[in-house]
């Protein structure tokens, strides 16, 4: 029996050596595939997890910019009235003043000067906010890998101090931007509107186009091509630099006196970091804002907002049931006049539409803005 085995084997040696490293290969192969498709799953989902983590991010930065501009209406709004205040000139036309053509003259500039700066101070808000949360928020996301990648809480870039100041860059915008707003508004709205008559009838088309033209003339491109262009209101944003990149804030530390830097010598030696982050954080910003990409987000968040304005604007050139009681439906608004004087006080009040107190859908439509969630 063992004899006939052993000639079998022997006779047939070579198939099953065959048979042996087949085999062998075989589980080799299955085994690798195994592992492959293993690490492939891994991978597959670590890079789904990624990609929920930096939605969920990305969404949360939505949120809060969203949020905090809420907040700052009411101070967008108490900035404008005091700037633009109409109330005072209200009053004075109920006393029936003898200047009473001089004053109406002044409410009509007003009057179209408030919700024209009103659109573009909120849209510079909503996008420079969104600048800011998103280049905080990449260094952010990237201080919340620590221990994988080597780093240490310690190493964190973006730290609350540092989060904290360069947030409140924005004081800049909220203050000297919108003052200078207003005045550039004020000035391309008198060259506009200043020889209109008061009688003078207009449709809603007639408004639109006095509104492109003080666009225009606050929105200065420096070259031709729009897609490689800076716009001129960039520099509402951010201070100055001088010629060595420096900000005017940053200029005033050359007036401390040596005494000073002596005194405050130990806590000096802590600062150099964190100014550094803070330094890297504004240029990356201000390099941002003077892109053509932040332009043509600008320049959208712009177009949607003064269309939603001109859509609200467009409500009151509808005409009452009472002097059309036939045809009312079938007349356009676009069809309908209305005297410059009569149009006055509805372009005053248009504040109140843009910078109301939330629920703002206003703000919503901005924020919805495509160029805007890219």
């Amino acid at each position: 029996m063992f004899t006939y085995l052993k000639d079998f084997f022997r006779r047939h040696r070579r198939k099953f050596v065959f048979v042996g490293v087949l085999s062998a290969a075989s589980v080799f192969l299955w085994k690798y595939g195994q592992q492959r498709l293993k690490e492939w799953q891994e991978r597959e989902a670590a890079e789904c997890l990624a990609f929920a983590r930096r939605q969920h991010h990305f969404d949360s930065n939505q949120r809060t910019c969203n949020m905090t501009v809420l907040s700052m209406l009411p101070t967008i709004r108490q900035s404008l009235h005091k700037m633009l205040d109409s109330d005072d000139l209200t009053q004075q036309l109920k006393n029936r003043p003898a200047n009473k053509l001089e004053i109406w003259e002044q409410f009509k500039i007003i009057s179209f000067s408030r919700p024209v700066a009103a659109v573009y101070s909120l849209c510079m808000v909503i996008v420079f906010l969104r600048v800011q949360l998103n280049v905080l928020g990449g260094y952010m996301y990237l201080d919340s890998f620590h221990g994988n990648n080597g780093t240490t809480a310690s190493q964190s870039q973006a730290t609350p101090e540092i989060q904290k100041q360069y947030l409140a860059t924005i004081q800049y915008l909220m203050g000297k931007g919108i003052q200078d707003i207003v005045a550039a508004t004020q000035q391309a709205v008198e060259q506009c509107i200043a020889k209109m008559s008061l009688k003078e009838n207009l449709q809603l088309q007639d408004v639109e186009r006095i509104v492109g033209k003080i666009r225009r003339k606050l929105e200065i491109w420096d070259t031709d091509d729009f897609g490689n262009s800076t716009t001129s209101l960039a520099k509402y944003f951010l201070p100055p630099e001088d010629e060595h990149g420096l900000t005017d804030n940053e200029l005033k530390l050359d007036d401390v006196t040596l005494d000073d830097q002596i005194e405050n010598i130990e806590e000096a030696c802590c600062l150099p970091q964190n100014e550094s982050m803070l330094h890297r954080l504004s240029q990356e910003t201000r390099d941002m804002i003077e892109s053509a990409d932040f332009c043509l987000v600008l320049n959208a968040c712009l177009d949607t907002a003064f269309t939603r304005l001109m859509d609200n604007i467009a409500c009151s050139f509808k005409p009452k049931p009472e002097q059309k009681p036939f045809d009312v439906l079938s007349i356009s608004p676009c069809d309908t006049n209305l005297p410059l004087a009569k149009l006055i006080p509805i372009m005053n009040g248009q504040i109140h539409f843009i910078c109301g107190d939330s629920p703002n859908h206003f703000v919503q439509i901005i924020a919805d803005t495509n160029r805007l969630k890219i």
